[in-house]
C-alpha cells in the first residue's frame, strides 16, 4: 500500500499533499509511529487515495498520511485485532 505525507485543516476539512512529500509504503509509515495510527475520513477528490490517517509519534505530535488503502489493509487490521485479545 502507498502513502504520501498530506497536511489536514481540521477546521475547513481541507486536504493537500505535503510540499516535497514522497510516497512511502505505509506498513513502514506504522512501523515507524509503533501502529499507533488511526483514520480520519475517505478521501474521494485526490487520485489514487482512499483514506486520511493521522499518526502520533513518541512526543504525541501528529501527522497526516493519504494512503491507497486494499485488502492488505483489512488483513493487517485484523491480526492486529487478534493479537491484541490475545489471539494470534
Amino acid at each position: 500500500m502507498k502513502s504520501i505525507q498530506a497536511e489536514y485543516n481540521e477546521a475547513s476539512k481541507a486536504i493537500n499533499i505535503k510540499k516535497d512529500a514522497k510516497t512511502e509504503d505505509w506498513v513502514s509509515v506504522c512501523r515507524r509511529f509503533n501502529d499507533d495510527v488511526s483514520r480520519v475520513c475517505d478521501v474521494t477528490d485526490i487520485e489514487d487515495y482512499t483514506g486520511l490517517f493521522e499518526c502520533f509519534d513518541d512526543k504525541n505530535k501528529k501527522y497526516f498520511y493519504l494512503v491507497r488503502e486494499d485488502k492488505e489493509l483489512r488483513r493487517m487490521k485484523r491480526r492486529h485485532f487478534y493479537e491484541n485479545l490475545g489471539l494470534e
